[in-house]
């Protein structure tokens, strides 16, 4: 009995972690079939838990021995795309209801309602000073009226989140606050001046979340001159804010720079603003991924610099009734279509001969296509039913120098040029490639 009492006393003594669930519905129901929870931490994130969305109902069961943080959940693919994050600090469950349009609406979690409706408030007043300066109103009393009440929303939502994960976002959100009615010009130029007045690059909570990788994209490509520039003035400035940026991350360690550059490189690149793209891997994101020896990373942007839209084309070469024959000096056309195929692919051998029969009256149109093949045999059978393309072969298939040049995931991939031989289209299928030389 001595031994019993004993071991229940050490059970008791042991601290033991409830275990919580996310749940809630997805709306419209057909368009949601599973979930995923991962917990994310400086520049990466791992995974928790995952689970059906059955009728648009799900509920996650969160691990007991899951640690607080920021939750990312996701709900379709691509990943980077498909997600929205929760605070998950380990005493509460989370019920929500996610709507394609309006997006998300807690129900439960005093973290996360706190969260959704400071951020809301705090936007909707920024927005409201914002009409005010484009409508023009010289009314200080009304401007007053909206900075008062802009900081009695920080200083309410500051107090009611103390103790909480929430409180760091909150305290590091706090927006510029004019004192005094200013002009436009000097609101803006202010905005600027004090916006990582509130942020702190070292606290682990934001570190672990994507709020200040979000703070530093909303600061570079969006805190500009107020007045009319070129795209090439316009990168320019953009640039200046990547210096800066670059200022206020002296005390962060090189793991998490480099994961807030490749976040502004991967935004810069989406947006197609080249200029800053180029000056962030170049200045910035190229050293530290090889001091990290992050492969990866430098293969990606190198990868994509060669193939995005603009770029000239990498030269294919074959050979045509034994003399050899290269994109680069192939002439006569004002649009030359590449396509990477292969002969053992089932959607390649419906799509590239509607493409062929398409293609017979576009007279300014050349098409290349590259076969990704492990012999020739079924090419030579299949390429003579497409006489009007040029064709070259790349034997080894997917670790051919060609479907390496050109990144080749799938068959048929299509890439269109124009008479220069730049990339200028992407197309998914024979389909756009038609539309997209239609409108040529």
């Amino acid at each position: 009995m001595k031994k019993l009492v004993v071991l229940l006393a050490l059970i008791i003594g042991i601290p033991l972690h409830a275990q919580h669930t996310i749940s809630g519905t997805f709306s419209p129901a057909k368009d949601y079939k599973w979930l995923i929870a991962y917990r994310l931490k400086p520049g990466t994130q791992s995974y928790i838990a995952d689970t059906a969305v059955k009728n648009g109902v799900f509920n996650l069961k969160i691990p007991a021995n899951a640690l607080p943080g920021t939750y990312r959940l996701v709900y379709a693919v691509p990943q980077e795309q498909f997600y929205f994050d929760v605070i998950y600090n380990g005493k509460e469950d989370i019920t929500f209801a996610f709507d394609s349009k309006n997006g998300v609406s807690f129900f439960t979690s005093k973290e996360n309602i706190l969260f959704n409706t400071y951020f809301k408030e705090i936007n909707d007043l920024e927005q409201q000073i914002t009409n005010y300066y484009t409508s023009s109103s010289t009314n200080e009393k009304e401007f007053k009226a909206l900075t008062k009440q802009l900081q009695s929303t920080q200083d309410t939502y500051e107090k009611k989140t103390e103790g909480t994960m929430a409180y760091h976002f909150i305290k590091s959100n706090k927006p510029y606050i004019p004192t005094n009615a200013e002009s436009v010009e000097v609101y803006v130029n202010n905005k600027k001046t004090h916006y990582f007045d509130a942020l702190d690059f070292d606290n682990p909570i934001l570190q672990a979340s994507g709020f200040l990788t979000d703070k530093m994209i909303n600061y570079v490509f969006t805190a500009l001159p107020l007045k009319p520039m070129t795209d090439i003035e316009k990168q320019k400035a953009m640039n200046h804010n990547v210096d800066t940026i670059n200022e206020k991350l002296k005390s962060v360690d090189d793991p998490y720079k480099l994961h807030l550059f490749y976040s502004l490189w991967t935004q810069a690149s989406a947006t197609t603003s080249n200029i800053t793209a180029d000056y962030i891997y170049k200045t910035y994101l190229k050293g530290l991924a090889s001091t990290a020896k992050n492969k990866t990373i430098i293969d990606e942007v190198e990868v994509h610099n060669r193939l995005r839209i603009g770029a000239l084309a990498p030269d294919i070469q074959w050979k045509k009734d034994g003399v050899s024959q290269s994109l680069s000096h192939l002439k006569g056309a004002e649009n030359y279509v590449l396509v990477f195929w292969s002969s053992t692919c089932s959607h390649c051998l419906h799509e590239l001969p509607a493409l062929h029969k398409k293609l017979e009256d576009f007279n300014t149109v050349k098409v290349v296509a590259v076969g990704l093949e492990n012999d020739d045999v079924n090419w030579k059978k299949v390429t003579a039913d497409l006489s009007l393309f040029e064709h070259a072969i790349a034997l080894g298939k997917w670790e051919s120098a060609y479907a390496r040049t050109y990144n080749i995931q799938k068959t048929p991939t299509y890439f269109i040029l124009d008479k220069d031989k730049r990339i200028i289209a992407k197309p998914d299928n024979d389909k756009e490639v038609v539309e997209f030389l239609e409108k040529e």
